[in-house]
């Protein structure tokens, strides 16, 4: 029991409030907070909530699309550094079963997400994202698909922190 109430007392104490990992710096200012974008049809929202993990060794992303008379759309982000690579990466998982994997770069003024795949349905759909940040209280989520075309804008949308 002792050794039980020892850690539960070691958990507490350098859970919560650990300055994250040297490779996941740059993504520090979302965490502890919620994002909230309506989209231009005025109507459906986006929100992301961003947690620490592990002591600052991972990031959690809790992702949710409202549609009025809808169900939610419901996702979930793990960010993490691959020390071996050299890279931060992530699994991001969705409530309708599709999921992709992929990298995230700093950059100056926001993240940077290089084309990976979105696999759901034994479909997969090549994507590409960049988050810009716009000050302490947005940033700029720009996400575009690549078809035989070329790439085009899936959607552009302004996230701001949630009070």
């Amino acid at each position: 029991m002792r050794t039980l109430i020892a850690s539960a007392t070691l958990v507490l104490a350098t859970g919560a409030h650990a300055a994250p990992m040297h490779d996941l710096q740059p993504m520090a200012f979302l965490a502890g907070h919620c994002w909230k974008g309506t989209f231009p049809d005025g109507k459906q929202t986006d929100e992301h909530c961003f947690a620490w993990l592990y002591d600052g060794r991972a990031l959690r992303d809790t992702h949710t699309v409202r549609t009025p008379g809808k169900p939610d759309y419901i996702g979930e982000t793990t960010y993490f550094p691959n020390t071996a690579a050299k890279t931060v990466q992530y699994v991001y998982i969705e409530n309708l079963g599709g999921m992709s994997q992929g990298t995230v770069e700093s950059a100056a003024d926001g993240l940077v997400f290089p084309a990976t795949e979105f696999v759901a349905n034994g479909d997969a759909m090549t994507y590409r994202v960049r988050w810009t940040r716009i000050g302490d209280d947005a940033y700029e989520a720009w996400s575009e698909a690549k078809s035989p075309q070329g790439w085009a804008t899936m959607f552009k949308l302004v996230l701001h922190r949630a009070p």
